[in-house]
């Protein structure tokens, strides 16, 4: 277990940096719009190539930050049916849903994708738009994305089995967003 919970460290290492620092290319593609815009309104001039290069920009930041947000445990559940659960129910509900769920996906997005980029690299594909961009990037991206969602799906993985067989602490105690029904009081019952 020490040389699974060793790797599942580096995997979240890689990607909480790779997460981090993929925040400044939401930066970048709105300074490359902000650029556009003023260029189009000033000298009547437009590239669907910077429309594009927008696009590319935002799906990178998306698609690579998508494995830190679950490392993070930040991806959207249901939380008042998951909070109504002690926190081991809670851990087999993550597990099943890593094992059943995620990681079928995630290989399946991976097998479709590979040879998608790879045809669309080997053949050069340019994009539809008049002056736009070459496409393979872009669906990189998505491949790259994909294959960083399956290595965090393995880390989490191992990490929910440890914590379960007591090999590791819950490094993110899950606390309810949303206080129980009977705490809440109504308006007109208030002093």
């Amino acid at each position: 277990m020490k040389a699974l919970l060793g790797f599942s460290r580096l995997i979240d290492t890689i990607t909480e940096f790779i997460g981090k620092s993929v925040s400044w290319l939401i930066l970048v593609a709105v300074l490359v719009s902000a650029g556009n815009a003023v260029i189009r309104k000033i000298f009547n001039m437009s590239s669907n190539a910077w429309l594009e290069a927008q696009w590319y920009l935002f799906g990178a930041a998306f698609m690579f930050a998508a494995a830190y947000t679950l490392s993070q445990n930040e991806h959207i559940r249901i939380d008042v049916v998951y909070g109504q659960f002690s926190r081991r129910v809670q851990h087999w509900i993550d597990l099943f849903g890593h094992v059943f769920f995620l990681m079928p996906f995630v290989l399946l997005m991976l097998y479709y994708f590979v040879p998608y980029v790879k045809m669309s690299y080997i053949s050069g594909e340019v994009s539809s738009s008049a002056g736009g961009l070459i496409i393979w990037p872009a669906k990189a991206i998505l491949l790259f994305g994909f294959l960083l969602l399956a290595f965090q799906g393995v880390s989490e993985i191992i990490k929910k089995v440890a914590i379960m067989t007591g090999n590791m602490d819950d490094p993110t105690p899950y606390v309810p967003t949303h206080a129980p029904l009977d705490d809440v009081v109504a308006p007109e019952a208030r002093p």
